[in-house]
């Protein structure tokens, strides 16, 4: 087992069930230097037509998608992501392909490849569906507004990934954003006002979340969640401060009474180490309390959720 030959491992990948690719670091169009058979069968196109060239070409001319700013973004730093996208076969017909995204490095070094796992979404759908009933559509995924993920999406993937934290006894965290006084910034400057002011601060929220295991979705019309795995617990309060700081420094004019000039986010933010006894509405219900106390306040606070946060009937709707 020490001595796997180039044979055997190009065998391993070829026999893979999912599609497996991977690019040079090197380069701006980081050109494939290798595909294997079911990412040729995924895509339509041979492997020796993939060889040399960049996979742009499964986007077509649908080029304005979030799932490509993830992606740019993680080659140009060299860190692992995961996105969705529109991509396109040889004969035209779409397909969701869901992408995760890993560096490979010399020891010690800078990336030298990345490899890419693809998998289309509608083929695990349909095997979701004979199984379980009808899954969530994929193009409700994915909320039109701010190009973030939907609520509806967010919450399917909390409850997979609840799964994986009880097998591996890791901590999972929630963080809500709440825009603070969004109602009254509407009734100033108008619904479409409004609906750019969320898309700004969507962006800016989502920037701040860089690593690909890391999930931020649109919650409801004020508020923004994100889910964090593999965080320290020490950090949190101070990773939401600066998020809140970020947005404050957007210096987006809010001339609401009692507090400063600009629009500002509130923060509540739960943590928990999902067990049998636990379910991840308790984590959401921690942190919607958590910012519902935030923002009582003059706007702009970010709250740790306590223990009574997490228990009892959820308050309001």
């Amino acid at each position: 087992m020490t001595e796997l030959g180039h044979g055997l491992l190009r065998g391993v990948l070829d026999a893979a069930p999912e599609g497996i690719v991977i690019c040079a670091a090197q380069g701006a169009d980081h050109p494939v230097v290798y595909a294997n058979a079911a990412f040729a069968r995924l895509s339509g196109f041979g492997s020796d037509e993939l060889l040399g060239t960049d996979l742009r070409r499964l986007q077509g001319d649908d080029r304005e998608q979030e799932g490509r700013v993830r992606l740019r973004q993680a080659l140009g730093q060299g860190v692992a992501t995961r996105a969705l996208l529109r991509n396109y076969r040889k004969d035209g017909t779409q397909f969701w392909n869901e992408i995760f995204l890993e560096p490979l490095r010399a020891p010690g070094g800078a990336p030298t490849h990345f490899v890419a796992f693809h998998r289309d979404l509608g083929e695990r759908e349909r095997a979701a569906g004979a199984r379980e009933g009808v899954p969530l559509p994929v193009l409700l995924r994915q909320d039109r507004l701010t190009n973030l993920h939907s609520r509806a999406w967010f919450e399917e993937l909390l409850r997979h990934d609840w799964q994986v934290a009880k097998r591996e006894e890791r901590l999972l965290t929630v963080m809500l954003f709440g825009i603070d006084a969004l109602g009254a910034y509407v009734e100033r400057f108008g619904r479409q006002a409004g609906d750019t002011c969320i898309r700004r601060l969507a962006g800016v929220v989502n920037a701040c979340f860089r690593r690909g295991s890391d999930v931020v979705a649109r919650w409801d019309e004020s508020s923004l969640i994100a889910l964090v795995r593999s965080a320290a617990p020490g950090a949190l309060e101070s990773f939401a401060q600066m998020i809140a700081q970020r947005v404050l420094d957007q210096c987006i004019h809010h001339p609401r009474p009692g507090a400063g000039k600009y629009v500002t986010v509130s923060a509540g933010v739960a943590s928990l180490m999902s067990t049998p006894q636990q379910a991840p509405e308790m984590l959401l219900r921690g942190a919607a309390r958590a910012l519902q106390r935030a923002q009582e306040g003059a706007g702009g606070r970010v709250l740790l959720a306590g223990s009574q946060d997490f228990v009892g009937p959820d308050s309001g709707s």
